[in-house]
């Protein structure tokens, strides 16, 4: 017979022996049942009872078998998935293997959650945890079953190999190892040396040293042993003790003892006694307040503020680096050097980083620096930001506010500060109060002309902490809200009246000129007179006037036709149809006697006597057109002249060269035929007519 068959024979033997005896053993956590439901694949991984003694089966859930014996625990199983499964007659259920569900606690490797074997023991439940770790206590470990604690000495078992000193193991039971005694209550790393330098003396006698040192224990007590071999025997002070202010404790005889100072002096006079069964604590160095001759104090925005001895020579950055440096939310531009005689001297760390700045004052004992928090511009409060550091910023700016100002920052900077100017900025009037001495006193910067020209940036104002900004905002349209006016100044205004489709005030700069101003104005009205324009300059020491014929300027495109207008001006485009009665004598031309509409008439050089007759409606019926009259203003001093002119005979003979001259001011006088003897007197008067009388005739008509 070949050898794997007799090896499946006698397992097959061994499981006919074994199965009864596992069948009648009492289920508990841990325990791996086979439950197998052909055709399910749910049913085929094995089940194991969980630590509250539950099988947890598919589309039944929990059942608890803990304590139940495999022919109990089938009959319940069978029951639970009655209600889901239809046919059971192929259902088994098998106990593979019992196991025990171990939890190992304290001082081990791993502590956890272990299976073991159902022979195993307490050896099995260490190795299982990965061994002890040093400190371990051994004579002392504990087994807890519930409400009961067991314990025996482990050492004793690794000594004697007597495994009967072990308690047996059961599912659910818990294998503590408590830590030694000498450790202390500090987890750290070591070795047996380091454990046994814990201490080594009895209770009575012992010297007990604590605190911060490295190795805190009882030692034994030697004659001539000082503080100091005490302190050594204890591993040190850690770096956090206070060595000017240990306790020594001689009996009831308590005192302080500055190991600080003696490592300076090398005094063995200022070393403590020490008796048996004596006391040494090295408290914590934060626990005092420290000062001195020598001691710097450093606070604020620091890593590490605190008070610091300094030394001969030490200097702001020495101190500054010793006590962590600035946190981020440091104000390294507004550091604060207190001095002990009670006066504050300001520190620009950030210029002396930049290498504005080429020195920082000597700090000396007892002085103080105080490092502030930076502050922040969304905080609500406005008192974080000093009068004395502040510029306040007003007006047609994204961000108006109180901004922290820095003797590096400029006009730019602090109008970029606060987002800029805004739509309706008028930046040509930055307005800047400085104050002085208690006074305020206003300037004007144009801001405008510096941006489209530039320039040198010392022509820039001069800021300085304390001073206000203020950016105007263009008035409002005139025809809107009238009373927005008072916002722009006089001297930045144009005024426009009259005949325009917006008459009023409107911003003006030297960029433009006289056809912006009336484009902004909407331009002329129809009823608009375009050749008598008047342009009252008032940026003079005395009002002048300018006369413009805008409409020759549409004409012909000429720019030299039009005047230069400066803030303050007022232009006015009169009516053209007003009554005669507005219009001066010496600006029109009077036309009467037998004409269909006597008056005074407007006249430009560009018109003659037939285009002012044509204007007047022309002569009437009755005129007598032979002898038109026409008398001449004086010029230079020769007095007023009158001609006569034929109108009939330039009628049948045009000759445009015969036809008289007229200007401003001059008269025209149509006679009637009508009139008694009128045309017989005028065939005989001449052209010589002396002026005098003709003036004396047109003034008795």
């Amino acid at each position: 017979m070949k050898r794997s068959a007799i090896k499946g024979l006698i397992g097959f033997i061994l499981l006919l022996f074994t199965y009864p005896l596992l069948a009648a053993s009492l289920l508990s956590p841990g325990d791996r049942l086979a439950i197998i439901q052909p055709g399910e694949p749910a049913f085929e991984q094995p089940f194991q009872i969980n630590k509250q003694g539950e099988l947890v089966l598919p589309e039944v859930g929990s059942i608890n078998v803990m304590g139940k014996t495999l022919s109990q625990a089938d009959e319940m199983i069978r029951h639970a998935l009655k209600p889901v499964y239809k046919n059971l007659s192929q259902l088994t259920i098998s106990l593979l293997e019992k196991r025990l569900l171990i939890s190992v606690m304290g001082y081990v490797k791993k502590p956890g959650n272990y299976e073991l074997s159902p022979d195993g023991n307490v050896q099995m439940a260490i190795d299982a945890a990965g061994g002890l770790v040093p400190g371990a206590q051994l004579n002392n470990m504990q087994v807890r079953r519930k409400n009961d604690v067991s314990n025996f000495d482990y050492k004793r078992y690794l000594d004697t190999g007597d495994a009967s000193l072990l308690p047996p193991l059961e599912s659910l039971d818990v294998v503590f190892v408590p830590a030694s005694p000498l450790i202390g209550n500090v987890q750290i790393d070591f070795d047996a040396a380091t454990l046994a330098a814990g201490g080594d003396g009895d209770t009575e006698k012992a010297i007990k040293v604590f605190g911060e040192v490295n190795n805190p224990g009882a030692f034994s007590f030697k004659s001539g042993n000082s503080i100091v071999d005490l302190l050594m025997r204890a591993g040190g002070v850690t770096r956090f003790a206070g060595v000017e202010r240990i306790r020594v404790i001689n009996g009831s005889s308590p005192e302080l003892f500055d190991l600080k100072a003696y490592l300076d002096s090398g005094n063995n006079k200022l070393l403590p006694n020490l008796a048996p069964g004596a006391t040494i604590f090295v408290p914590k160095d934060e626990e005092q307040i420290k000062k001195g001759a020598r001691t710097i104090y450093i606070m604020g925005e620091v890593f590490k503020p605190g008070a610091y001895e300094g030394r001969e020579g030490d200097t702001f950055l020495d101190i500054l680096a010793n006590a962590g440096g600035p946190t981020r939310y440091a104000e390294s531009r507004q550091i604060k050097l207190l001095r002990t005689n009670g006066s504050v001297e300001p520190i620009d760390l950030q210029a002396y980083t930049e290498g504005l700045k080429t020195d920082l004052p000597i700090v000396k004992p007892g002085d103080a620096i105080f490092i502030p928090e930076k502050t922040d511009m969304n905080e609500k409060s406005w008192l974080k930001v000093a009068p004395g550091r502040a510029v306040m910023v007003m007006g047609a700016v994204l961000i108006p506010g109180r901004y922290e100002w820095s003797d590096e920052m400029s006009l730019l900077d602090l109008i970029a500060h606060a987002g800029g100017p805004n739509e309706r900025a008028d930046i040509a009037k930055v307005q800047i109060l400085t104050t002085q001495d208690g006074q305020a006193t206003p300037t004007i910067f144009d801001l405008d002309k510096f941006l489209h020209q530039g320039g040198s940036l010392s022509s820039l104002p001069k800021i300085r902490a304390g001073f206000t900004i203020m950016v105007p905002e263009l008035p409002t349209d005139p025809s809107d809200n009238k009373s927005q006016w008072v916002r722009q100044s006089p001297d930045s205004s144009i005024y426009i009246f009259g005949q325009v489709g917006a008459p009023g005030r409107y911003a003006f700069n030297e960029q433009l000129g006289f056809i912006d101003i009336l484009s902004a104005a909407d331009g002329p009205t129809a009823a608009a007179d375009l050749r008598n324009v008047r342009i009252a300059h008032r940026n003079g020491s005395n009002a002048r006037v300018t006369k413009l014929d805008l409409a020759l300027y549409f004409e012909t495109g000429d720019e030299n036709l039009l005047p230069k207008v400066l803030p303050g001006d007022s232009i006015y485009l009169p009516e053209k149809n007003r009554p005669w009665l507005d219009e001066p004598k010496e600006n029109t031309i009077r036309v009467l006697g037998a004409i269909a509409r006597p008056g005074r008439y407007r006249f430009n050089s560009s018109m003659t006597l037939l285009d002012l007759l044509a204007e007047a409606g022309g002569p009437t019926g009755s005129a007598y057109i032979k002898k038109i009259v026409v008398i001449n203003m004086a010029v230079s001093g020769q007095g007023d002249q009158a001609r006569t002119f034929d109108l009939d005979k330039f009628a049948k003979e045009p000759d445009f060269s015969q036809l008289p001259v007229l200007r401003e001011g001059d008269t025209v006088f149509i006679p009637d035929s009508q009139s008694s003897n009128w045309a017989i007197f005028m065939d005989g008067m001449k052209d010589i007519l002396t002026t005098i009388s003709v003036v004396a005739l047109v003034g008795s008509l």
